[in-house]
């Protein structure tokens, strides 16, 4: 807080305890970004990073040496981009190249999953396909909570103006010296006094029109387009899960279908040769009665015409339904 001037509510974005998937604060000298896994404090001459050692961060530390190299090996141009904006550069860059990393991989598991639920529905492949539809929703939320914050950005040009710490630090103060050399990153002196120049160089642009955006405005909108570009294909493999739940649905309806019907037969068969039974049951009571006697040969007779009434009554059921359409041709 001292070395910054940072307020203390400010910290909290970058408290690892509480949840801000993608937020930034912008005071007088200072920036706070936290933003998927990056979470960094960025000012006109350093920049401190949570966990530089995290295995997600240790890219940026080193693009970011790699860029103090490059500065410190070539010449600083007349027009360089504040050293804050390079600093906010590296850190959309690796968010949008890891979001993107992660897409791909999702795509490159989901796709396949999907094809294989749709040819055979077992418990397994739901589940599979119920794990990476959950990947899905939480990698959007975080893509899209890194959209929304930049959408916000670009349609404020006041806060974009905040952005601006070098025009904020040198328009208080008296031009740029050899002093307050710039660091990438805290516990690391030697990496700022080698981009000192950067710094003397940014300070060319920091003299002019104070509502004057534009140089940040066309860096957000790269990184905006290229993550509106990650959404577009999330947006898209959720559009395909949908599509295949439809269609798993679908199949789930067909089948029902078809055991209802089953059952419509089972049960029109049922009541046939329930009247069957009656028949059988009425002339096997033990009774006895007169015109039974001497015409044994009648029994060949109730059989065969209680078997074809009891057909001819099923017959009648099944096409019946048919032509009420409760069951298929």
């Amino acid at each position: 807080m001292h070395r910054v001037q940072i307020h203390a509510r400010d910290l909290r974005i970058l408290d690892p305890l509480l949840s801000y998937p993608s937020t930034s604060g912008t005071r007088a000298g200072y920036s706070a970004q936290s933003r998927s896994h990056i979470k960094a404090i960025i000012t006109a001459e350093e920049v401190l990073l949570r966990d530089p050692t995290e295995e997600n961060v240790i890219p940026i530390v080193e693009e970011l040496r790699r860029r103090r190299e490059h500065h410190d090996a070539d010449a600083i141009e007349e027009e360089e981009s504040p050293f804050e904006f390079r600093a906010l550069e590296v850190a959309l860059e690796a968010i949008c190249s890891y979001l993107d990393a992660r897409t791909t991989e999702l795509e490159t598991a989901a796709y396949p999953a999907l094809d294989e639920l749709t040819s055979k529905i077992s418990s397994r492949n739901l589940d599979r396909v119920r794990k990476l539809k959950s990947a899905m929703t939480r990698l959007t939320a975080r893509v899209q909570k890194v959209r929304d914050e930049l959408e916000q950005l670009l349609d404020d040009d006041d806060d974009m103006a905040d952005l601006y710490l070098s025009r904020k630090l040198f328009g208080a103060s008296s031009p740029v010296s050899g002093s307050g050399a710039p660091n990438w990153f805290a516990a690391s002196p030697t990496i700022g006094s080698k981009i000192s120049r950067a710094s003397r160089a940014s300070a060319a642009t920091i003299h002019g029109n104070e509502n004057d955006v534009e140089e940040l405005e066309m860096l957000l909108e790269a990184y905006f387009m290229q993550i509106d570009a990650t959404l577009n294909k999330l947006t898209t493999l959720r559009e395909y899960i949908d599509d295949t739940e439809d269609y798993i649905n679908i199949q789930l309806d067909n089948h029902r279908n078809q055991l209802i019907q089953l059952e419509l037969f089972l049960s029109s068969g049922t009541v046939c040769l329930s009247l069957y039974s009656l028949v059988a049951g009425v002339f096997g009571m033990n009774i006895p009665y007169s015109w039974n006697d001497n015409h044994g040969y009648i029994f060949k007779w109730v059989v065969i015409i209680s078997g074809v009434v009891a057909a001819l009554l099923f017959i009648f059921i099944v096409a019946y339904a048919r032509y009420k359409g409760l069951v298929g041709s």
